[in-house]
């Protein structure tokens, strides 16, 4: 069977045979929202679990706007301008309005890519600026969580007025759903505070994956982190698999952003009916294939259908490589993950991006890599303990001649993008 899935902005065309096909894992169709920035505009006057944005707005004198930065998909061009309109009707000045960029611990977004995240007019009119964890002195200090981590938030936001985030929801590798409280924590918190959050002490946790809320220790510290923070309104959304919006969740940050989770596991959940030999996935194609890094949310989103000395083959374009010069000279030195492990796990230890690699180590100590990249340099896929494969179908006959000609296969064309799990499981 031929089978399109994600990867770049084109996707590419892939054969699978027919009798070893258990399923094409995807989201349930959905039609968009017509006309979606009127439903934005409606949505943050009608809200969940609090006010209209105006009455909020009334009376402030300045603003932030949290956006999230170019690894996410998220139609700001829809989203901002009823925002926006909002806050200068409710007498907010446009001079006192930033929008800040919630890169984590990401590059800054300069140039053309601000014109990409917000469009011409906005970035031609409103003060964008980025988020920079590494520096310290740009952060406040708003004490410690009740489990001890030293919260220190970007002070663009801290001394705002109004706080308002924006951000869409999908299944996340560690905090269960993206969205909402995310945006403070790690999306705009410093360094100190993400290294504590993305620690193995977190990490390590079996609810720290996709899918889980409940019992989810980041998800509960980033809760929390954003409680401290402040947060007065929210505007998530859902979007379908042609990235158009299908829901809209507005208001309180946890209120909302529970109804947005409700609508969104209904929607992305996919199931087999037993662990396969083989998955094939992808990281949803650009802006998350851009990099390996981003790309292992792929790998992490095919585990729970894998079964364990399967193989999963992953398809991501990787156009800038393998991601920050931090976690790429940690791939390459990394020569044995289990002593990686080992040295995580010292109280003296740590590294940048070391969190992404333990998520990789959670790959691999359960199923070898097949990885077709045409982004990454020859001289790099030696090093990534991953096989360099041409093609998916090189990959696949590869892993049949493992698994041997009966070998069961599901096909994840959105990798990250869909909560896959085992039939009658519950998440």
């Amino acid at each position: 069977m031929k089978i399109q899935i994600d990867y770049g902005t084109s996707g590419t065309w892939i054969e699978v045979p027919d009798k070893n096909l258990v399923k094409i894992l995807k989201m349930k169709a959905s039609a968009p929202i017509d006309n979606p920035m009127a439903n934005i505009q409606a949505a943050i006057e009608n809200p969940i679990g609090s006010a209209p944005l105006s009455q909020i707005a009334s009376g402030k004198k300045s603003a932030c706007i949290v956006i999230c930065d170019i690894t996410r998909p998220v139609p700001n061009k829809i989203i901002l301008p009823p925002i926006l309109a909002t806050l200068e009707a409710s007498g907010i000045k446009r001079e006192n309005i930033t929008i800040l960029i919630a890169t984590g611990i990401h590059r800054p977004n300069l140039g053309d890519e601000l014109i990409y995240l917000v469009g011409e007019e906005i970035a031609a009119n409103y003060k964008i600026v980025n988020h920079y964890s590494k520096q310290k002195e740009t952060h406040t200090n708003l004490g410690k969580t009740s489990r001890g981590t030293d919260v220190l938030i970007d002070s663009t936001y801290i001394n705002a007025d109004l706080k308002i985030t924006t951000g869409f929801i999908e299944p996340h590798l560690m905090a269960g759903f993206s969205g909402g409280r995310k945006l403070i924590c790690p999306g705009i918190a410093s360094l100190d505070t993400v290294k504590v959050m993305h620690s193995p002490k977190i990490l390590e946790h079996l609810n720290a994956r996709e899918g889980v809320i409940s019992g989810n220790p980041f998800h509960e510290e980033s809760l929390e982190i954003a409680k401290l923070a402040g947060m007065d309104f929210i505007v998530n959304v859902a979007l379908n698999e042609n990235k158009q919006i299908v829901g809209i969740f507005a208001g309180e940050m946890e209120k909302a952003h529970e109804q947005g989770v409700a609508f969104v596991r209904e929607k992305v959940g996919d199931s087999v009916p037993e662990p396969v030999d083989i998955v094939i996935t992808t990281s949803a194609g650009y802006p998350l294939d851009a990099t390996f890094y981003q790309a292992i949310k792929g790998l992490t989103a095919a585990l729970p259908i894998v079964k364990a000395g399967g193989t999963i083959i992953l398809a991501a374009e990787c156009r800038e490589g393998l991601g920050s010069p931090e976690f790429s000279q940690l791939l390459r030195q990394t020569k044995d993950i289990e002593i990686f492990m080992q040295n995580i796990l010292r109280e003296d230890y740590f590294v940048v991006d070391q969190w992404q690699m333990e998520e990789y180590v959670k790959v691999l100590r359960k199923a070898d890599v097949y990885l077709f990249s045409k982004g990454i340099p020859a001289t790099d896929k030696n090093n990534i303990f991953a096989a360099s494969i041409d093609s998916i179908e090189e990959g696949i006959s590869k892993a049949m001649k493992k698994h041997g000609e009966n070998a069961r296969i599901a096909v994840i064309p959105k990798g990250p993008y869909i909560l896959a799990g085992i039939e009658n499981s519950s998440i």
